[in-house]
């Protein structure tokens, strides 16, 4: 049984989404602000997270920058207001997808499923290998010169989606397709999980194996 972490201020919400996931089969945990939600993240380690950006004592973008610190369990953001949005994009602090306020309960389960989809699903059982990148849908794994990649679920699906077919351009739109699938995030979206994702690899020598594609997307490329 999976467990969900709803981080959520506003008790009628938070009591009607754990309503709708528990009767989905979901197992789940409650806190009602900032610092309780940290202690809770790292007490019961769950498989996905609910985050509002609007929390006493410390804020969502905060919590979010603290997890991403240590862990890359999938974050889907819950906003109130567009600049929270805009907010969210510019920062670019790793969530995984993100649903505007108000929303329907059935809608948020959708997504969830979806995120945790994207952590989950498998194709083959054969590495995908471009230069020194590896990329594992089998056990989710992603490495580059043997050194571990840690991603979040949809990062992991972007760049396996890229290493399908290196050396070719990938629009914005085919990599939101893939990767956020069940999403109305904005392309724009791509570009921040794609800055995420090239800061994790440049860490570990890997910074030149996407290519930005003016005017279209992306491509992997074969680095020597």
């Amino acid at each position: 049984m999976k467990t969900i972490l709803v981080i959520e201020d506003d008790r009628d919400i938070a009591e009607l989404v754990e309503l709708y996931l528990r009767n989905d089969g979901y197992k789940t945990e409650r806190a009602g602000d900032g610092v309780r939600a940290l202690e809770l993240w790292r007490a019961s380690q769950p498989d996905l997270i609910l985050l509002d950006i609007g929390l006493p004592s410390l804020d969502g973008l905060d919590v979010l920058r603290r997890v991403r610190q240590e862990s890359s369990v999938p974050v889907i953001m819950l906003t109130a207001r567009t600049e929270e949005i805009d907010e969210l994009l510019g920062l670019g602090l790793g969530a995984d997808d993100y649903v505007t306020k108000p929303f329907s309960p059935r809608t948020l389960l959708a997504r969830v499923k979806a995120v945790l989809r994207r952590g989950t699903e498998t194709n083959d059982h054969q590495p995908l290998r471009v230069g020194l990148l590896e990329v594992d849908d089998y056990r989710v794994t992603t490495t580059y010169d043997g050194n571990d990649v840690h991603l979040t679920p949809t990062e992991f699906k972007i760049v396996h989606h890229l290493a399908k077919t290196p050396g070719r351009a990938v629009s914005r739109l085919e990599l939101s397709d893939v990767a956020m699938p069940d999403s109305d995030s904005l392309e724009r979206a791509i570009d921040v999980h794609m800055k995420n994702l090239r800061q994790k690899l440049a860490e570990v020598g890997g910074g030149s194996v996407i290519e930005t594609v003016r005017g279209v997307g992306y491509r992997l490329v074969d680095v020597p």
